[in-house]
């Protein structure tokens, strides 16, 4: 049986990859999904649609396009494991942790100490807090095999 892990958030550092890396060397049975992590095509994802005059619209129309994909895969996910990176607000990220708040979804926040009192009402929601990938996978490992 394969267990199911949504990556959400931060788009700047390869952390997916070191998480990936992580669980195949552990030998855990992982299906990695995750949403477009190219920022161009993510901003364009609703351009066929048709082009709106103003920013706001098009920044609208692709938001409610990336939403099938991001939805469906938080929804199917068994956990998700939403990162909080350094050097960007990623909104999107605490949008995905509230949705799986809401659906009652475990996940896993992972961020450095020193945004731990902005993210204080996401990680009260968070079955865990990671500073660190390896803490991720060793989490992994522990849900898989304990």
């Amino acid at each position: 049986m394969s267990f199911y892990v949504y990556l959400s958030g931060e788009i700047h550092t390869d952390w997916r990859e070191e998480i990936q890396r992580g669980a195949e060397e552990a030998g855990l049975d992982v299906v990695f999904t995750a949403p477009v992590t190219d920022h161009d095509a993510s901003d364009a994802a609703g351009d066929h649609l048709g082009k709106p005059e103003e920013g706001f619209w098009r920044d609208h129309q692709s938001s409610k396009v990336n939403a099938i994909r991001t939805r469906t895969l938080i929804e199917q996910a068994d956990l998700v494991v939403v990162r909080f990176g350094d050097k960007y607000k990623q909104w999107n990220a605490a949008f995905d942790a509230g949705y799986c708040a809401a659906l009652t979804k475990p996940y896993i926040t992972l961020h450095s100490e020193d945004i731990v009192h902005p993210l204080k009402e996401v990680d009260a929601g968070a079955n865990a807090w990671c500073t660190t990938t390896d803490q991720v996978v060793e989490t992994l490992r522990y849900v898989l095999k304990a």
